[in-house]
């Protein structure tokens, strides 16, 4: 990935306050990637960066949707695009107020 030259790390403190790699949603590889070129994969995206290199219009038709993801970068990026936009549900194993709608009386009488 000689394309997507920036200087700056790239965060998300909203969706992943404790970076990326501590989140569970993304491989050490894959949080590597997003650390050291996802400021310029955003910049791209959001069309504040003009495309110097092939594999850079390529990254920006994947993003508009003209193509499907073919490389690592492409990839990894839309699998944080897709994490951020439709953030996975969450169940808990503990219910909420226990159904109460209907008492029975279990009076055992043995005569």
């Amino acid at each position: 990935m000689d394309s997507f030259i920036t200087t700056n790390r790239f965060f998300d403190n909203k969706h992943y306050p404790r970076g990326f790699s501590r989140h569970g949603d993304f491989t050490i590889k894959e949080a590597q990637i997003l650390e050291r070129y996802g400021y310029a994969f955003n910049e791209l995206a959001l069309s504040k960066r003009e495309p110097i290199t092939d594999e850079e219009r390529s990254f920006i038709e994947v993003c508009r949707g003209l193509r499907e993801p073919q490389t690592e970068a492409e990839r990894v990026w839309m699998k944080y695009i897709t994490r951020i936009n439709h953030p996975r549900r969450f169940h808990t194993l503990s219910g909420g107020k226990p159904n109460t709608d209907s008492i029975e009386d279990f009076n055992d009488t043995y005569d």
